[in-house]
């Protein structure tokens, strides 16, 4: 058979498969080299490319100018209105030239800042190197290699940001500046030319300012620490953060080993010298012109440094404040005058914030507060606050997480801290029993305050002053009166309560709005964002009871703080010493090392810290105690005149009902509750309470009495009157509404209803039958219902033309009864009326003149036509019409008119206490 040949297609096929199966495979050296090739291309690219564009930068940094390269480059600070208040730069600056500046404080600077300065051209790329690789790793501008050169362009021509374009143009100015410049004189430049502290300006000023000495004369501990502080120049600064600023000279110290600079003996002798050692005290250290505002300018530069631009100052920046000078002076003309300090020695820190932005209007640094000086105690004092912590970390929670009411029952009573032995104390050593919220804050009880932490737990307190900028690593239950490891400033406080007045709103406390850099046109916003830290009823609320802390209410803690004619909130405070302190440092009894009062309007928050600089200097009286409520009243009065404050607004989210004082739960207040135990207190809409309290029954209504009754001449109607002694108001101490209801029965019949009123009388038609009725009077209050008073009263009808009259009856006779050897009968009724004589018509009635031992004791004469019916019930018999007084008409069934009742007498709750 032919074997089948393959076709045209088949055979194409079968070769280029064979072809493929044969060629060879591009080997791994091709590979890299191709990959080689690439990354050099990509890597050539991107040289010229950044070539290109640092040639571009740098044709567009501006020219080296001798005279900002020598001498600062003066900031300025604006007020809120725009005006210039200070100007901070070239003033008072000590120049030093180089051969004077010592050997060991060159050292300190080239170990710390630019050790290859005399090695470099302005760039030192083995520094860049590093920095760089630390860049890649933590992301750009995480660490810089800027070599002194560069820090003196930087300084003198260009603004402070991290960017490419300011970093190209620093080092072209830099390559600028070391061909034109020696060594020595570019140091020279910076020596004299960064910022050391505030508004101090080169080492040897700040040698003036910290030390009181020359350069020459300082020692090695000394001039480390100077040539640590350029880095961070206010946070560094011995007079205000003396462990900061052992830490960064220690590290200079170590710096100078490490690059063999000085010996480790040297260095470790060094590190043992006090870090507050030789510091130039108030009265020794350099006078420095500084603002009219010293104390608020001190606040600005700290946020300056706080937001990275320390050192911008020297780069002739504009700086816009919140500054208020009409406030900034009230303030500064109060802490400078020493008649309203009741100590020569005692210190204040005042801080001053707008209710609704936050900004920073005044700061009172202390009194006769200067530029020397280093400590703001508005704003670097941070102490434990006191019982001023309470709304903040108790109630506030509480009534933002458990929607309490102000009227909330606690009971102030002896405890203890949870799992300890340690007895909660209050300020008297005394406990008020079951109080209100509302009370036991403007009294600050410490054990209700306690109790709320508790209530609303460590963690939902913590996050709520979390949203009010205040920071806590730890909450112990001692933060709930202010005693535990939370501090605070008179700044951070005005601020954190400033929330409360602007219906929950937070805005971190601020002092500068924006900058503008020295072009004109960079600038940068410094306003923070507000936040709602809490619902408008909890803001409301607490606002609410503070009210009551600077009220009149008796056990107020904060009166002397009252503005009249303003609404104010706030709140005191005071801390403690430990108990071993007092015979440690033999200190009085009455001894406490802080007194604050945090208080608002809804215009401005001040916060006020009062005390000495040394903490076991005591405050020891209470005219040292209610310092800051003296401050707060007077500058806050005069802040506020000619300005309107509009009074707190209720949230429609909050509702008002009268409480029952001590109910649990909570209980709306009866008629009959106390009046004392009555308060009206507000509560989170939805969360009031219905049910009224039957703790206090109903007080019993008195009898209406002297009930009387008769017919007019003609017998067409019926006049009857009667007295009452009304129930009282407890809210009012005025008679509640009372009707009497007013019936008649006859004798054998049923009751009818002659009418009700308001009155004490009634006039009705005479509908009545002929007959002897039983007139009755009952009293209705609110509901209850009193004993009827009564009478008896006797319907005689006009004779009818067609009626025949009646036969009369023979009238019984009563044996008499044998008196007793007192000569009373055994009816304790003591008929001494005369008999009755139900004929009508005129007859001789027995003159029963007896005194019985009933409760009355009528002697009634009666000779006329006899009406009397004396009941035999005690009291006097019925002097017959015609009859001779007293007698009271024979109707009053024998009962003895009652006496005007007394004032009941309030139960006693147990507490002791009032309000």
């Amino acid at each position: 058979m032919t074997e089948r040949r393959p076709t045209r297609g088949e055979h194409q096929k079968a070769l280029a498969q064979k072809n493929k199966k044969g060629a060879p495979k591009p080997s791994k050296k091709k590979w890299f080299k191709r990959i080689t090739l690439t990354l050099v291309a990509i890597m050539a690219a991107c040289f010229i490319g950044g070539a290109g564009l640092f040639a571009y930068y740098a044709s567009t940094a501006p020219k080296l100018d001798e005279s900002l390269l020598k001498d600062p480059v003066s900031s300025e600070f604006y007020d809120k209105n725009g005006e210039l208040f200070a100007t901070i730069g070239a003033e008072n600056r000590k120049y030093v030239k180089y051969e004077d500046i010592p050997k060991d404080m060159v050292n300190a600077i080239l170990a710390t800042e630019d050790v290859r300065f005399f090695e470099h051209g302005g760039m030192d790329f083995y520094r860049l190197g590093g920095a760089v690789l630390a860049n890649f790793r933590d992301g750009f501008g995480a660490q810089g290699a800027s070599t002194l050169t560069q820090q003196v362009v930087k300084n003198s021509f260009l603004q402070n940001e991290k960017k490419l374009k300011r970093k190209a143009q620093e080092a072209w100015l830099a390559f600028q500046l070391e061909r034109k410049y020696s060594k020595e004189e570019i140091f020279e430049m910076y020596f004299n030319k960064m910022l050391m502290s505030g508004r101090v300006y080169g080492f040897g000023t700040a040698a003036q300012y910290f030390y009181g000495k020359e350069l020459k004369d300082l020692d090695l501990a000394e001039e480390a620490l100077l040539a640590g502080l350029v880095q961070r120049p206010n946070a560094y600064n011995p007079l205000k953060n003396p462990e900061l600023a052992e830490k960064r000279r220690n590290t200079v110290l170590g710096l100078m080993y490490q690059h063999k600079k000085i010996t480790k003996a040297e260095m470790e002798e060094a590190k043992k010298v006090n870090i507050q050692a030789g510091l130039a005290d108030d009265a020794t250290r350099q006078k420095f012109a500084g603002s009219k505002y010293d104390a608020f300018l001190d606040v600005v530069i700290n946020e300056l440094e706080d937001n990275g631009d320390g050192s911008a100052m020297a780069e002739g920046i504009k700086v816009y404040t919140t500054l208020d000078p009409n406030a900034q002076q009230i303030v500064e003309n109060n802490m400078n005058d020493d008649s309203n300090f009741p100590t020569e020695k005692i210190q204040s820190g005042v801080s001053v914030i707008d209710t609704k932005t936050g900004q920073i209007q005044a700061i009172g640094g202390g009194r006769n507060y200067g530029a020397e000086r280093g400590w703001n105690y508005a704003y670097d004092l941070h102490h434990q606050p006191g019982s001023t912590m309470k709304p903040l970390l108790d109630y506030g929670p509480a009534i933002e997480n458990l929607k309490w009411s102000t009227g909330q029952t606690l009971v102030d009573e002896p405890m203890n801290y949870t799992g300890t032995r340690q007895t909660i104390t209050n300020w008297d050593n005394k406990y008020m029993g079951a109080i209100t919220a509302r009370k036991a804050l403007y009294a600050s009880r410490n054990v209700p305050a306690v109790k709320a932490l508790q209530e609303v737990g460590i963690d939902k307190a913590k996050e709520f002053i979390g949203r009010l900028g205040i920071n806590a690593k730890n909450v112990y239950e001692s933060d709930a009166i202010g005693g535990g490891d939370i501090t605070m400033s008179p700044t951070q406080m005005a601020a954190s309560f400033a929330a409360f007045g602007n219906n929950g709103v937070y805005t971190d406390p601020y002092s500068i709005t924006k900058i503008v850099y020295r072009d004109g046109k960079t600038t940068k916003d410094y306003t923070p964002e507000s936040n709602v830290a809490m619902s408008d009823y909890t803001a409301y609320m607490v606002t609410d009871m503070l009210r009551d802390v600077v009220g009149n209410k008796p056990d107020a803690s904060g009166t002397y703080a009252n503005v009249p004619g303003l609404d104010v909130a706030g709140k005191t405070g005071t801390t403690n010493y430990a108990a071993a302190d007092f015979s440690k440092h033999n200190l009085p009894d009455t001894s406490v090392p802080d007194s604050w009062f945090a208080g608002y309007t809804s215009n401005y928050s001040i916060a006020i810290w009062s005390g000495y600089e040394e903490h076991f200097d005591p405050i020891t009286t209470w005219d040292e105690r209610r310092l800051p409520q003296h401050l707060f009243k007077q500058i806050m009065q005069d802040i506020s005149e000619n300005v309107e404050t509009p009074r707190f607004k209720k949230p429609n989210s909050v509702v008002e009902a009268t409480i029952e004082v001590g109910s649990k739960p909570l209980k709306l207040a009866s008629s009959f509750t106390p009046n004392e135990l009555r308060r009206t207190e507000l509560f989170v809409r939805g969360s009031e309470p219905n049910e009224v309290s039957n703790e206090y029954a109903a007080p019993e209504l008195t009898t209406p009495y002297n009930v009387s009754a008769s017919l007019d001449l003609e017998g067409q109607s019926i006049n009857i009157s009667w007295e009452h002694d009304a129930m009282l108001n407890p809210d009012s101490n005025e008679p509640l509404p009372t009707t009497f209801e007013v019936s008649a029965k006859k004798e054998g019949g049923e009751t009818i209803s002659l009418g009700t009123t308001e009155s004490k009388g009634l006039t009705v038609s005479n509908k009545l039958e002929d007959g002897n009725y039983t007139i009755s009077v009952v009293a209705v209050v609110d509901g209850t219902r009193s004993k009827p008073g009564t009478t008896t009263f006797q319907v005689t009808g006009t004779a009818e033309e067609d009626k025949e009259p009646d036969t009369p009856e023979e009238p019984e006779v009563e044996e008499p009864t044998e008196p007793d050897e007192n000569g009373n009968t055994e009816d304790n009724g003591n008929h001494n009326g005369n008999g009755n004589d139900n004929d009508g018509n005129t007859g001789n009635h027995d003159n029963g003149n007896g005194n019985g031992n009933g409760n009355g004791n009528g002697n009634g004469n009666g000779n006329g036509n006899g009406n009397g019916n004396a009941s035999g019930n005690g009291n006097s018999g019925n002097a017959g019409n015609g009859g001779t007084p007293p007698g009271n008409n024979g109707n009053n069934n024998g009962s003895q008119p009652p006496t005007n009742p007394t004032e009941p007498t309030v139960p006693d709750d147990g507490t002791g206490s009032t309000e």
